[in-house]
């Protein structure tokens, strides 16, 4: 009939439904409880004729056991959970990287949980792990929620935290030092010729990184203006849907840096793409209006405009540390927590340098 479509008979060889241990149990005719010893390699507790029979029962049905039930048998998932702020960040990306790549060497799988900057969400990313047996926990997360603490303490898993500090959370703590990262990058704006300069963050909203790096750059200007005539710094935080602020505030830099070069160094890969777009709408270029120096070396740093001067993390060091971490309190290590402070590198390119013909 048109129209109708007439589909071939089923094959007898078409897939069945996956083979269990009732199935081999019946089989080989045994008890699954007989099979369960085979499959936890206790043939010594049975009889060479039954092994064989299992042995053979399980390669008739082409049975594969469920690895995470063998593991919860023995008390052990080998799963690490992470969660992390923001997947859409560079940097979350890049430590998942890293901690993926220990736990995998370690013989562990990971689970990634993202809150999408909800921070909100954060007991209810540890609740939802803990209910997939985790053996521990990574957290990078915005460390505002104070029942995160709790609730992983509760489960009585050992944790790990990443960049961001949580109130009274006693844990071990993988970080970059932000201090050192961002006189690293203010320090050369200063050493290119640059006076008035900008930190730009995201919302610092007790975010313990964002904190220290705006913390950082105050300090370093009060520090450093005696020594560098002419030298001024401020802060502006900028929001997402705040564009019309941003430019504003990029205004404002220039205005206030008359005849002096102003500079920006902006917290993170997700505030510099920020700033990029103010240049792009502001119709500015790096290095002639503005110079630059960014957290955080993407992939597209080198491409925008004369290059991205960006301060580079160690991110594939930082996940792996976090992961090595943990898994040695997995493996019953018993220390006081640790602090492990990272240095960044700085990358100089195009952004940074002043276009003194402009």
């Amino acid at each position: 009939m048109p129209g109708k479509k007439i589909l071939p008979p089923l094959s007898a060889t078409q897939p069945s439904a996956r083979a269990t241990i009732a199935d081999v149990a019946r089989e080989a005719g045994v008890s699954k409880a007989t099979v369960s010893r085979f499959l936890n390699h206790r043939e010594r507790l049975l009889t060479p004729d039954i092994a064989a029979r299992v042995e053979v029962a399980i390669a008739a049905l082409n049975f594969s056991p469920s690895p995470m039930a063998q593991a919860l048998k023995r008390g052990r998932s080998r799963l690490i959970g992470l969660v992390v702020a923001d997947v859409s960040n560079p940097f979350s990306v890049a430590v998942l990287r890293g901690a993926e790549k220990a736990c995998r060497e370690a013989g562990y799988l990971l689970m990634l949980f993202n809150l999408g900057n909800d921070s909100q969400r954060e007991s209810e990313a540890i609740e939802a792990l803990t209910a997939y047996q985790v053996e521990g926990l990574i957290l990078n997360t915005l460390g505002r929620d104070a029942g995160a603490a709790a609730e992983a303490a509760r489960h009585g898993k050992p944790v790990v935290l990443v960049d961001r500090r949580h109130q009274d959370m006693q844990a071990d703590f993988v970080s970059l030092d932000n201090a050192g990262a961002v006189r690293l990058g203010a320090r050369h704006l200063v050493e290119a010729g640059y006076r008035e300069l900008l930190f730009v963050s995201e919302p610092l909203k007790d975010v313990s990184s964002r904190m220290e790096r705006e913390s950082a750059f105050r300090n370093f200007i009060g520090e450093s203006a005696a020594d560098t005539p002419g030298l001024a710094g401020h802060t502006f935080e900028s929001a997402a849907d705040d564009t019309q602020g941003l430019d504003q505030a990029l205004r404002d830099l220039r205005q206030r840096a008359g005849d002096r070069l102003p500079g920006v160094v902006s917290s993170n890969a997700v505030v510099t793409l920020r700033v990029v777009a103010a240049m792009a709408r502001l119709g500015w270029r790096f290095g002639s209006e503005v110079g630059l120096v960014g957290f955080d070396e993407t992939e597209w740093s080198p491409y925008v405009g004369p290059g991205l001067s960006t301060i580079a993390q160690p991110t594939d060091e930082l996940g792996q540390l976090a992961a090595g971490c943990l898994i040695e309190r997995l493996k019953g290590l018993d220390l006081p927590p640790r602090q492990i402070l990272l240095s960044g590198r700085l990358v100089p390119r195009g952004s940074s340098v002043p276009d003194r013909t402009a």
